[in-house]
């Protein structure tokens, strides 16, 4: 069946807004959202949603009423997206992203891992994370140093996508992980890429919609817990997921846009966790919080 996007075109400030609202509007759903750069001296961006066509008609109402209050004036446009094999397209191109120790390459490039590297082999699939995005990389890159200096004895990948991070955390140390999604084929994805990349045991995978999960209290609490998804559910969900976070433990968050930094520390701080570090990634960041030792 063929896919399409409906999107919005609005100024790169709107756009993020516009995102935000729609992670809201769809944060418990399994579609895909983003913002494109259209034009950069116009400033012109799209924000769009992408759905099946059969399920268009349901879509644009829900998005028509999530836009109403603050962007009613901005037209809901659609594009049907071309039948294209789009794994085997995403792959063109692709080269290996070094992050920290980590070598995050394809099936097309294990030749390029040095001595020393910690190696990832993950192709690009149905779920999120290949390395390539500035969350993901951004992500790496601090595991590496806070799995080094604090030696967690217990993560938890919060939104695992394609098990990359978790796969990071039990290479550099063995402990065990719990990597949970809300959507089951990400789930089925992270569990291939594990097997993958050599991993038989230490990682639990779960399908899990939220909090109220059986496998959360099961395995925590967390001495490292890593949630790679968007700023809009972050700051909702701060309260729960510091409740899962062991006394001295660390929290690794991505999927934020510069712009919403301060709003996710806020809301990290209001549940006592201190700010450690932010870096910056293609314009997107990753912080670092931690909470102090009883």
């Amino acid at each position: 069946m063929a896919e399409l996007r409906l999107y919005v075109t609005a100024t790169e400030r709107q756009a993020e807004e516009i995102l935000d609202i729609l992670s809201d509007c769809f944060m418990e759903e399994d579609y895909a959202l983003g913002t494109t750069e259209v034009d950069e001296k116009a400033d012109r961006w799209e924000a769009s949603v992408y759905m099946m066509l059969d399920e268009e008609a349901e879509l644009f109402e829900r998005i028509k009423a999530a836009l109403a209050e603050s962007f009613s004036h901005l037209p809901i446009e659609r594009e049907v997206l071309p039948d294209i094999d789009w794994i085997a397209k995403s792959l063109e191109g692709l080269k290996p992203v070094r992050a920290g120790r980590f070598l995050v390459h394809g099936s097309h490039d294990r030749d390029k891992a040095r001595p020393g590297d910690l190696s990832i082999e993950i192709d690009a699939g149905q779920a999120f994370g290949t390395g390539h995005h500035g969350t993901t990389a951004g992500c790496l890159e601090v595991i590496d140093r806070v799995v080094r200096r604090y030696e967690p004895r217990n993560a938890l990948d919060l939104g695992t996508g394609s098990g990359v991070l978790a796969i990071a955390v039990r290479k550099l140390r063995k402990i065990p992980v719990l990597a949970t999604d809300i959507d089951p084929v990400a789930t089925r994805v992270a569990a291939d890429n594990v097997r993958l990349n050599g991993i038989a045991t230490g990682i639990a995978l779960e399908t899990a919609p939220g909090f109220h999960s059986a496998a959360f209290a099961k395995h925590g609490p967390f001495d490292l817990i890593i949630a790679n998804i968007l700023a809009r559910p972050l700051i909702k969900m701060a309260p729960q997921l510091v409740q899962h976070l062991s006394s001295g433990g660390n929290v690794i968050l991505s999927g934020i846009l510069a712009s919403q930094r301060w709003k996710v520390i806020a809301a990290y701080n209001g549940a006592g966790l201190a700010h450690v570090r932010t870096i910056w990634r293609n314009g997107w960041v990753t912080i670092h919080l931690r909470s102090e030792l009883l």
